[in-house]
């Protein structure tokens, strides 16, 4: 496939790095321009690009950013992109540690569903609870007793099949985690966040997950303290 990554940070790295020894075609972009990402682009044979021209020309696009610079990505940046062009968000909600506060999750709306609000496309949650180094080297083949499985939430079900084929390409267990909406269920403080479960254990924690999010996952009042 032919895939935009927005996002140079750990998840955006390393899934560079991942899906480039896979044999997609990958362009990378950052918030501070090409010239930044040469060292990735030749280790991985990614392109490094801008923002824009990761979001056009590809059959799916990852933001991969901190939840308080989603506002900050460029107003046109899905601008005259196809409507079926998959985009993931791999996003957290951190107001703690590192976002401060943003009303409408802290109101409710599923992280994932505001990223979707401020971008205006459709996106499938995915990548978000799993740690970058497991991500770069705990893949398994299908089948093997120590794989960990990874929820995959989205309304569009087309959406969801190419990102679930796309999980299992990278060595883990896809599991349907319901849509958007739902996709509380695989936020920060869930029992399915960082927990490396193999896929009976995802699907008995998205079942009894709770909605309520856990006081270090909530606004405080204080500034941002830094993970």
């Amino acid at each position: 496939m032919r895939i935009g990554i927005i996002g140079a940070g750990h998840i955006g790295g390393t899934l560079t790095k991942r899906l480039t020894a896979l044999g997609h075609s990958v362009a990378v972009a950052n918030s501070r321009g090409p010239d930044t990402l040469l060292g990735l682009a030749e280790e991985t044979g990614a392109h490094a690009v801008t923002s824009h021209e990761a979001a056009r020309g590809r059959d799916l696009v990852i933001i991969t950013i901190p939840e308080k610079n989603v506002p900050d990505l460029p107003n046109d940046l899905f601008a005259g992109v196809p409507e079926e062009t998959i985009v993931i968000d791999t996003g957290n909600y951190y107001p703690q540690q590192r976002d401060g506060r943003i009303d409408a999750i802290e109101n409710g709306t599923t992280e994932s569903r505001w990223v979707s609000e401020q971008i205006g496309r459709p996106v499938v949650k995915a990548f978000n609870n799993i740690y970058f180094n497991h991500l770069l080297h705990n893949g398994r083949p299908a089948g093997s007793p120590d794989r960990i499985a990874l929820p995959v939430a989205a309304d569009r079900e087309r959406d969801k099949t190419v990102v679930m084929q796309l999980v299992d390409q990278l060595g883990f267990d896809p599991i349907d985690a319901g849509t958007i909406d739902e996709s509380w269920r695989q936020q920060p403080g869930t029992a399915v966040y960082t927990t490396d479960l193999d896929a009976d254990g995802v699907r008995r924690a998205l079942q009894e997950a709770s909605p309520e999010r856990p006081d270090e996952f909530r606004d405080n009042g204080a500034a941002p303290t830094g993970f």
